[in-house]
């Protein structure tokens, strides 16, 4: 018996001893990379944790916080997970009520999303089709009034701390009770026989175009949009020479946008309307007759906010969470989101001078988090019965994604095993993810503030040398 203990007791030693001089192997390599010498003005925030023992293995940093950008995403996606669980639905429900069409808005920002409906081989008026047979079939051919419910979020559009000069940017776009579309028109140009057409699509009237563009066979084409004092009218300035675009331009009022394109199209096919247009905060339901629904699980948005980055997905699981975890299931506003998140991380044992969380995307530079923040918080996802829709959700690196995901880790041995979210803003590159190793799962966290090219650099040769000594293990 003694002589089994004393067994065990050198395999022990000997295992500890392993992983000690493995994880002093990590610590002098990682550190080496962080001391190169074009990375001394470079803030960096450093985190590495074995995922199946919860154990810090290499940090630097790793407790200050800096601006994120994108990574922002990884605790909001998360967070939508925590706080409205795996199973969660927006549902969308289309209906009659006193001879008006009414639409209760649930702020799914997958509605009429192109890529989202392109992944179930949805043609692009859907939506559109869908209600229209929907009125047909119960026998209507007459409403008055479009009146869409918005109440689920509050009346703030626009994030306060976002950019002003970049509102008309698609990454900037308005989050509203109903959206459409990523509350976006896609813009493209046409020089038909030296006269500049503008195509919008969706294909409305809704936005009024002020087309300043000239024909230069010579240059390159490109556009801008502009917003001038008159809510959705754009100024599009510019060089055609054959066509450019199509590129995707953010408007105002989202769902006004969505009931005048559905008015059109109703119009178009027959549907008399004798109304207007009403948007309501709060509405009572007595006498709705459903007619159709719309219903988006979570997996959806969670992808195109981990793997795309879009950032008006997690803008809207922001309030999302807000608004179910208020009376009435109402009025979701990125201060009570913030609160929400913030408490989930406290609940981690973080401490609060870790974080500071403004929107749910990264847009604002007001956000801040640690790298030790981002890593705990997706090692409670692993640790948690979500992991498998969450990890589902992120990119692959060498595979998709963001395109600095997608153009690296694709040597063999690192193809579709790291999967991570970046972030990039001027002077911010960030990353975050797990390298799925032949010794097991690691989970890293790296956020670089006065980035610079070799910073970029470094971040991958951070992760490829987390893998490289997770692999010996």
């Amino acid at each position: 018996m003694k002589i089994h203990l004393r067994k065990y007791l050198v395999f022990v030693v000997f295992s500890f001893l392993t992983v000690s001089i493995a994880q002093a192997s990590l610590t002098e390599e990682l550190n080496s990379i962080l001391g190169r010498s074009s990375q001394k003005n470079v803030k960096y925030s450093v985190c590495v944790i074995n995922a199946e023992t919860g154990r810090t293995v290499y940090e630097h940093n790793a407790h200050n916080a800096l601006i994120p950008a994108s990574n922002m995403k990884v605790i909001t996606s998360a967070a939508a997970l925590r706080y409205l669980g795996s199973d969660f639905e927006y549902k969308t429900k289309i209906g009659i009520q006193d001879g008006d069409l009414v639409i209760l808005g649930s702020g799914d920002p997958m509605f009429g999303d192109k890529i989202n409906d392109a992944k179930y081989s949805r043609e692009p008026d859907w939506i559109l089709k869908d209600i229209l047979d929907a009125l047909k079939k119960n026998k209507v051919s007459s409403i008055k009034n479009i009146i869409v419910y918005t109440g689920i979020y509050d009346n703030q559009l626009v994030h306060p701390n976002w950019s002003r000069d970049e509102l008309n940017r698609d990454f900037s776009a308005e989050v509203c009770g109903l959206n459409y579309n990523d509350n976006c028109i896609s813009i493209r140009l046409e020089n038909q026989n030296g006269i500049v057409k503008i195509f919008t699509e969706p294909d409305t009237s809704f936005v009024t175009l002020d087309n300043q563009v000239k024909i230069d066979r010579d240059k390159d084409g490109s556009f801008a949009a502009y917003r001038t004092n008159q809510p959705n009218k754009l100024k599009i300035t510019g060089i055609c020479n054959n066509k450019v675009g199509p590129s995707d331009v953010a408007i105002e009022k989202p769902a006004a946008f969505f009931g005048f394109v559905l008015a059109e199209y109703l119009i178009k096919n027959e549907i008399k309307i004798t109304g207007q247009f009403i948007e309501k905060a709060s509405i009572d339901t007595e006498g709705f007759k459903q007619i159709t629904e719309f219903v988006t699980p979570i997996s959806d948005p969670l992808a195109r906010c981990n793997k795309d980055s879009l950032n008006f997905a997690a803008e809207s699981f922001m309030k999302t969470i807000a608004a179910y975890n208020n009376p009435e299931n109402k009025n979701g506003s990125w201060a009570r989101g913030s609160e929400l998140m913030g408490d989930f991380i406290k609940e981690l044992g973080i401490d609060d001078t870790e974080f500071s969380i403004d929107d749910g995307s990264g847009l604002s530079r007001e956000n801040l988090l640690s790298s030790n923040v981002l890593a705990k918080v997706l090692l409670d996802v692993y640790k948690g019965s979500n992991w498998e829709v969450y990890r589902d959700s992120m990119a692959i690196g060498g595979v998709d994604g963001t395109k600095f995901i997608a153009e690296n880790f694709d040597d063999d041995k690192y193809l579709g095993k790291i999967l991570a979210k970046s972030g990039t803003m001027t002077g911010i590159k960030s990353l975050t993810g797990i390298c799925l190793t032949p010794g097991g799962d690691y989970i890293f966290s790296i956020i670089t503030n006065r980035s610079n090219w070799d910073s970029q650099v470094a971040i991958i040769d951070i992760v490829e040398t987390v893998f490289d000594e997770g692999s010996k293990i």
